[in-house]
């Protein structure tokens, strides 16, 4: 599959009318038949853009503020890579050293808001709550629930993974800011390439984006790909080091300690069934309660979050519970974790090698205008982690210490999140190329030396991480080599 379009400045008219028709239509809002809306959700949707931006201020791996502390104030932030974009508060960037401008801009994008994946997170505890009411076991807030994942069922059929209309506004809002913070990129007929994973929700990302670039400035010259070619680099998952994740007794056994005290929720049985015991037999509780919370915190990418209550149910140790649970889950499949080797970064070693190969080539043109791409967080998050980004390349074989640490995973990878590099010199000739790194359009530390924070030298950071993923790679093929013999 691949598409691909050329915009010039020739037939503005059908240009504007071509980039329209990359933004699905909007849709007609789900009535719920006058329910009372969750007065809990209503209220704290607003709160979270701001705690989830004054979180993502710090550039310190550690915050003094808990996460439970923020999850009693906003129950949205434990929504992990379901959280919606933080786009308030941004704070004001650190100015250029003395004759440095911005020249060149590279950037990896996650997707913006979308309905859920696919069926089985609701499947689950639908037809636990379907079964025990064939059962008559159901009390009035167990029929309320189950009423509200009707209402959910009947709005996001047909809508699986589809991004939604707070998705496609994310990223207009994100290439508006680009193009104000950084004019000098976005100046005259410059070059935009911009690419796309060869996902829908991707592909609409980033058609979004490119409406309000090419309408704030007509001249520009913007490509747009999405195509199988890109693939390896784009959207790569090792099957080697997915494998890897919870290959080894060390790394299970630790995860089945630290959930076994968060898993259960026998409050919530109480609570929605009459006699919880008689339901034993359709209902896990584990996953009911996995499931529900998700299926509630996931609403926030919908215009669903203003006439569902499945939130209100559940208490903020509930909640947190839960987003420790996931948060130690992305760690060991993403982040360096000891206990299985500590490579799952390296997922993304073919995404950074891109980026240093590419920027290494437009460095030597005079303008080489901004480079686009548009995928997943589980591309997002481990490229973090390899990089080491705010010190997201945290090792450790102790999961209790992810949380106080700092790492925690909602911080990286919520709906729309993004890494924007952004390139600086004098003129052509000047050899000291800076840059910076932007997550999520906040400035972000390297665990690289610089006397010119947060800026980095250019030549300092390729050396280095070349360097470690031959060193990877060298690894890697000494392993295989001897498991072949």
């Amino acid at each position: 599959m691949t598409q691909m379009i050329m915009v010039t400045r020739k037939s503005q008219k059908s240009r504007r009318s071509s980039s329209a028709r990359l933004l699905p239509k909007g849709r007609k809002k789900w009535s719920t038949g006058g329910r009372r809306p969750a007065q809990r959700i209503l209220q704290s949707v607003l709160f979270t853009f701001l705690l989830l931006s004054l979180l993502l201020l710090s550039s310190s791996p550690s915050s003094a503020q808990s996460a439970l502390s923020i999850i009693r104030d906003n129950p949205s932030f434990a929504a992990s890579n379901y959280s919606i974009y933080p786009d308030t508060a941004l704070p004001r960037l650190t100015p250029a050293p003395e004759g440095k401008v911005p020249f060149y801009i590279s950037h990896y994008g996650r997707h913006g808001s979308r309905y859920v994946e696919n069926r089985k997170g609701f499947d689950t505890p639908y037809n636990m709550l379907c079964r025990a009411d064939s059962m008559n076991e159901l009390t009035e807030t167990g029929k309320m629930i189950l009423n509200n994942m009707r209402v959910i069922f009947a709005d996001t059929e047909n809508h699986w993974g589809d991004l939604t209309s707070y998705g496609q506004k994310q990223h207009r809002g994100i290439a508006q800011r680009m193009m104000e913070r950084f004019p000098e990129v976005f100046s005259g007929d410059a070059h935009i390439d911009a690419r796309s994973t060869i996902v829908p929700r991707c592909i609409l990302s980033m058609g979004s984006a490119m409406h309000v670039m090419i309408s704030n400035n007509p001249e520009l010259h913007i490509s747009l790909k999405a195509s199988q070619e890109d693939m390896w680099y784009m959207n790569h998952q090792d099957p080697l080091l997915r494998r890897n994740g919870m290959s080894t007794p060390e790394v299970t056994k630790a995860y089945d300690d630290f959930i076994e005290e968060r898993k259960h929720n026998e409050r919530l049985m109480q609570l929605l069934f009459i006699h919880p015991d008689s339901v034993r037999g359709v209902v896990s509780d584990i996953w009911l309660n996995y499931y529900l919370i998700k299926m509630g915190l996931f609403q926030l990418n919908t215009h669903l979050y203003k006439d569902t209550s499945i939130m209100d149910i559940f208490t903020a140790q509930e909640i947190y519970k839960l987003w420790q649970w996931e948060n130690i889950w992305w760690y060991i499949m993403h982040g360096a974790c000891k206990l299985n080797g500590g490579h799952q970064p390296y997922t993304q070693r073919y995404l950074l090698k891109k980026i240093i190969e590419d920027a290494d080539s437009c460095i030597q043109l005079e303008r080489p205008g901004v480079q686009l791409r548009y995928g997943h967080e589980t591309v997002l998050l481990p490229l973090t982690c390899l990089i080491g980004i705010n010190g997201f390349d945290l090792e450790t074989d102790n999961l209790n210490e992810l949380e106080e640490k700092g790492w925690w995973a909602s911080k990286v990878f919520p709906m729309g999140s993004n890494l924007q590099f952004i390139f600086y010199r004098s003129d052509i000739n000047d050899k000291d190329v800076l840059f910076k790194v932007l997550l999520n359009e906040r400035e972000a530390t390297l665990p690289i030396p610089t006397d010119v924070a947060p800026y980095y030298h250019w030549k300092d950071f390729r050396e280095h991480y070349l360097k470690k993923v031959e060193a990877y790679e060298e690894l890697r093929n000494t392993i295989t080599s001897k498991k072949g013999q």
